[in-house]
């Protein structure tokens, strides 16, 4: 989170999220950052271990526990899409958000398992965009034992040694438990926005972390430069 953890890529007024993320992917990002940046992941969401948990790639088995996650509206609270409301449309998620992207060279997508019975408690992806986006949810009944700290800081050791240069990550400023995940996986504030999210359609203010995984690197600076209303 704990409360529902995600982090949120920006959109530019008045165009959808999507438009302006596929934008960042394709040039804007290299501006703001002063510097040419391409660095793919070499892997597609490798199998990982902790002590508690496995992270590894999402299944057609998983269509039940993913369903189980996604109608929550309480986890979905400051996810930027509303809850599933049946099955198959956790099943159409399932295939167009995982199991196609799971065919490309590279990506980060994980399904987050108990060790015990291997069953996803929630997700943690990072964006293949320029501002390697970290995002993630957990399941109501797995909140407050650390999960998702365990989990992330597995993603990040990982990204690190694949040569990944930066994480970057944002939280709703009224979900600060999702902050303090970031704060322990040794992210740093950088500053504060406000933006009209979308598909909700409400006034939010985000706060963006940044982690240095490789080298130091400016602050990314797409959402600051993309909406007005910002500070530190």
């Amino acid at each position: 989170m704990v409360c529902p953890l995600f982090l949120c890529v920006l959109f530019r007024v008045p165009q959808p999220r999507r438009k302006v993320k596929r934008q960042l992917r394709h040039g804007l990002g290299r501006a703001i950052l002063g510097k040419k940046e391409e660095c793919p992941m070499p892997a597609n969401t490798p199998r990982l271990e902790t002590e508690r948990l496995v992270l590894r790639r999402f299944t057609p088995a998983d269509v039940e526990p993913l369903f189980s996650l996604m109608r929550d509206r309480e986890v979905n609270t400051f996810l930027p899409w509303f809850p599933l409301e049946t099955e198959a449309d956790a099943a159409r998620y399932l295939e167009e958000h995982y199991l196609d992207y799971y065919r490309r060279p590279s990506g980060c997508r994980y399904a987050i398992c108990l060790r015990e019975n291997d069953r996803p408690i929630g997700y943690l992806h990072v964006d293949d965009g320029e501002s390697h986006d970290l995002g993630y949810a957990l399941a109501r009944p797995s909140w407050g034992r650390g999960y998702m700290t365990e989990a992330a800081a597995a993603v990040v050791e990982r990204l690190r040694a694949d040569g990944l240069p930066f994480l970057t990550a944002t939280h709703d400023a009224d979900n600060p438990k999702s902050g303090a995940v970031m704060e322990r996986i040794g992210m740093t504030y950088r500053y504060s926005y406000e933006e009209l999210w979308q598909p909700k359609n409400r006034l939010v203010i985000f706060r963006m972390y940044q982690m240095d995984l490789n080298g130091t690197w400016p602050t990314y600076r797409a959402y600051w430069d993309c909406w007005p209303r910002h500070w530190i």
